[in-house]
């Protein structure tokens, strides 16, 4: 089982793939690990050594509760799990829906000597929005009162496309589906969220020296286009992409495929 010691705590990761740069791949609330290597976009471990992670807390990775939760403890842990793999050059971040690309913003920043590339998806630079601070906080008031399951109603409503989500609601909802790696992790979930609504690092965007793409998602009612087009402001150079019938989860074959082609479009030309 893949376990360092990183960063004073026990941390799992994976990494898929044999070949080519380092892909330091992360979501939000959640993990691609255990098997969800399976929603990684397709194609990218073709070409790519992806490490994908269990944040603190969740999955197989422990957490030091004393410790106060930060996306830059997040970042440090990124951080120092490459290195401990011999990944300390031409590292590739590719942060999606949420937390994981908040985390890649803050490792960019702290190590340009080792971020040669970083793709944001889904995120924000400045939580103090009260409109987005106020939908974070419901989500923790939902877990934290009425319990997982209404939360996971909660999320998946507001997460995918209406289409999708009527098609789809039966396998969507329950044990099995999204945001099941929270279901009895409210304590990891309420440190996601204090790091989340303390990510506020505009002024410290303008130091990033990898290339950046920022994808801003039109239907995404969380963290769309009003929260992702600072960041593409405030990264020195950075390109952003507009899809405009993407939620904030990227789901149905046909979006996979056209999301799966960025990707690796925008890998290849950064390699």
């Amino acid at each position: 089982m893949p376990i360092a010691r990183i960063n004073d705590h026990n941390m799992y990761y994976e990494v898929h793939g044999t070949t080519g740069e380092p892909v330091l791949l992360m979501g939000g609330w959640g993990t691609f690990c255990h098997g969800g290597e399976k929603h990684l976009p397709w194609g990218l471990t073709d070409n790519h050594r992806v490490v994908i992670i269990d944040y603190r807390g969740i999955g197989e990775s422990d957490d030091d509760l004393s410790k106060p939760s930060s996306i830059d403890m997040y970042a440090e842990d990124g951080i120092q799990l490459l290195e401990h793999l011999g990944f300390s050059k031409n590292v590739h971040l590719i942060g999606l829906v949420g937390m994981g690309a908040c985390v890649s913003q803050l490792m960019a920043v702290k190590r340009p000597d080792m971020v040669k590339s970083m793709m944001n998806m889904g995120a924000w630079c400045d939580a103090t929005d009260p409109f987005f601070k106020e939908q974070i906080e419901v989500f923790r008031t939902v877990h934290r009162d009425a319990g997982w399951a209404t939360f996971q109603r909660l999320v998946c409503v507001m997460s995918f496309r209406p289409d999708f989500y009527n098609e789809n609601y039966g396998r969507l909802l329950g044990p099995d589906g999204p945001w099941r790696e929270l279901n009895g992790r409210f304590a990891a979930h309420n440190r996601f969220i204090d790091a989340c609504l303390a990510h506020n690092v505009t002024a410290r965007l303008k130091a990033v020296k990898a290339k950046t793409l920022i994808v801003h998602s039109h239907l995404d009612i969380v963290t769309g286009p009003r929260m992702t087009k600072p960041i593409e402001h405030a990264i020195p150079g950075a390109k952003g992409v507009d899809l405009h019938d993407f939620a904030h989860v990227v789901a149905g074959k046909e979006q996979k495929i056209q999301f799966a082609k960025l990707v690796n479009d925008w890998m290849a030309s950064v390699a």
